[in-house]
């Protein structure tokens, strides 16, 4: 299990640390390596995935234009990656807005504003961010870095498979933990929900 762990966190899936156990963190690198090389995600280690691991594919760009630092969302498979001079930094399992209808009031407001759960496609740039965990009328959001309004890359506790939040994209914890150090402001981020 170590050698798995050691073999993600060289791909730059971070499996957490190479500590021979299979918990949550290697599960979601697990995850995460079997949506970019379109393996069938079931979090199992089967033939085809240990022979995937030897020669694995690369993620597909989600923009024409290539910034040498960017964040590329697959909404559509559920990862995102960081690239950094060019090649990827962090490649990671999401959980992005669910489609499901729900009504919240905002800050300020006396009346709940009804809405699709959805993040919205397109091209934008890290903007605000806090340390630590940051209260919305929607829920808990750890270490957020908002790119497209009150949408918002953020740590939290529960990172299904399938999509289900608000809005967000949900990453795991310990993702959570050290995303703001890899992601600056201004940072370009294509969300694409490719085919």
């Amino acid at each position: 299990m170590r050698a798995l762990q050691r073999r993600l966190a060289e791909l730059r899936y971070d499996p957490g640390k190479a500590d021979g156990r299979y918990g949550p963190a290697t599960q979601m690198a697990v995850w995460a390596f079997q949506k970019v090389n379109r393996i069938k995600v079931t979090g199992t280690l089967g033939g085809g995935f240990w022979k995937t691991l030897d020669a694995p594919a690369q993620p597909r760009p989600m923009a024409r234009k290539r910034e040498a630092d960017r964040i590329d969302v697959d909404l559509r498979r559920q990862y995102l990656v960081v690239y950094k001079a060019g090649k990827p930094a962090l490649i990671t399992h999401i959980s992005s807005g669910s489609g499901e209808y729900y009504c919240a009031k905002d800050p300020g407001a006396t009346v709940a504003r009804c809405r699709y759960a959805t993040t919205g496609t397109g091209d934008f740039r890290t903007g605000r961010r806090a340390s630590g965990w940051e209260v919305s009328p929607l829920g808990r959001l750890h270490n957020p870095i908002y790119f497209n309004g009150g949408i918002a890359f953020h740590g939290a506790l529960d990172v299904p498979r399938s999509p289900a939040s608000h809005g967000c994209v949900r990453m795991p914890m310990h993702i959570a933990e050290d995303f703001p150090k890899l992601v600056g402001t201004g940072v370009p981020v294509h969300v694409r929900r490719p085919r």
